[in-house]
């Protein structure tokens, strides 16, 4: 679509609006399978982590992804202390390490977790089938979240390919149909 574009269409508002439950809504897009990550960063005095199933590509030049946060996250502002920051993406049998970064009120780099450093002290999380080191790009208030972009400054590949998937409320694994 060169020289093309993109109309935006009106939003609906005042009476006309419809009335969206939060229950309809998450009932919703529980429907659309979503990848898993943990977001990791190292400020000071330790790491710091979280679930995400928001995590998308964004742009190819220059390298970009995003992910959402909850404005209510107690984590953020760890993570937001640190200049970088990993997304591990987690492999299909890491649904106890996606539930844990999920939990409030554990130590989430404790036993059984197991990481290392990355290069700037990122917790590059074992058994994750990729990971990608990021700077922080920039940051918008979206409704109740925060839209985190970030800009990949490295990559790495782990061994296992198979990605740990989110759908309608639990955790799964994707299984590929036969060509």
């Amino acid at each position: 679509m060169t020289g093309a574009s993109l109309a935006r269409p009106a939003p609906v508002t005042g009476e006309n609006s419809p009335q969206i439950s939060a229950e309809d809504f998450r009932s919703a897009l529980a429907r659309h399978a979503a990848g898993v990550v943990v977001v990791t960063a190292r400020p000071d005095p330790g790491p710091a982590g979280l679930t995400a199933t928001s995590f998308t590509s964004v742009s190819l030049d220059p390298p970009l992804v995003s992910f959402y946060v909850a404005q209510s996250s107690t984590t953020l502002p760890g993570l937001r202390e640190a200049s970088t920051f990993a997304v591990n993406v987690l492999g299909h049998d890491q649904s106890a390490l996606a539930a844990r970064f999920a939990a409030r009120d554990v130590d989430r780099f404790a036993e059984p977790t197991r990481w290392s450093p990355g290069p700037a002290g990122e917790p590059l999380l074992d058994g994750a089938v990729a990971y990608l080191l990021c700077e922080w790009y920039a940051t918008y208030a979206v409704g109740d979240h925060w839209l985190i972009v970030g800009r990949v400054t490295g990559i790495g590949l782990g061994e296992a390919e198979a990605p740990l998937l989110y759908h309608r409320g639990a955790f799964g694994r994707f299984h590929p149909h036969p060509s």
